[in-house]
């Protein structure tokens, strides 16, 4: 995956965000008109600051060539998590934000959870999650716009049982994204994790092509269930 260069949000794009929006405040308006424009945000916690970023290249996983490793189509078809949508959505976002080692810095602040859960709360926000019982010990979350759904971030708690909770997710959620109608899964960054998957990386004008037809498309996220059709489909990949 090559390394993608970052451009700050600045007055030069192109179309106005909502009114009196300030960088520094994320709204639910803010955030929406944003990733409709390809920008998304993250904290610095090292200058105590939100961040826009709109990378190019850019990473989407198509739909259509999804790939699951055997080894994890093995532990989807076995059922051991159960998987809901949308129950601990708060729970899920500070999971992830959680480190990953004593020095990690998060880019998943308080303020950036605050406004992910109004998001969410608007319905423009969903999570997948894997339990155990009555353990959460995996899930990933994400910003729904019309037919593009983009990836925010995802957690595993190997230590509670969940080795690969949120890879069963991914592939659940593809499921039901083929389910619904939806076109553009974006990633934001390649990384060998997500190469497994069939991510490919496109340069921001190509990217941005893809995701103008996305976010205009009517596509209802719907009553989420587990669809066996569309999660063996994924699975069955070569």
């Amino acid at each position: 995956m090559a390394k993608a260069s970052c451009v700050l949000f600045t007055a030069v794009v192109k179309d106005t965000p909502p009114d009196e929006a300030d960088p520094q405040r994320l709204t639910p308006a803010l955030l929406r008109w944003a990733y409709r424009q390809g920008w998304f945000p993250m904290a610095n916690p090292e200058a105590g600051a939100i961040e826009w970023f709109n990378p190019d290249p850019r990473a989407i996983i198509p739909l259509d060539a999804f790939h699951v490793p055997a080894t994890l189509s093995r532990e989807v078809r076995k059922g051991r998590f159960e998987i809901r949508c949308d129950t601990v959505f708060e729970g899920v976002m500070r999971a992830c934000a959680a480190p990953r080692a004593p020095d990690d810095l998060t880019w998943i602040d308080d303020a950036m959870i605050e406004a992910y859960v109004r998001l969410h709360e608007e319905g423009s926000a969903h999570c997948l999650e894997a339990w155990l019982g009555d353990q959460l010990v995996g899930g990933l979350y994400g910003v729904h716009v019309g037919g593009a759904f983009f990836g925010e971030s995802m957690f595993s708690r190997p230590d509670l049982g969940g080795t690969n909770a949120s890879k069963v997710c991914l592939v659940h959620l593809v499921g039901w994204m083929r389910h619904r109608g939806f076109t553009l899964l974006d990633t934001q960054f390649g990384t060998e994790h997500l190469e497994q998957f069939g991510c490919i990386e496109i340069d921001r004008r190509q990217y941005l092509v893809r995701l103008a037809d996305a976010v205009q498309r009517d596509v209802a996220w719907g009553d989420f269930r587990v669809r066996p059709d569309e999660t063996a489909s994924a699975t069955d990949s070569p």
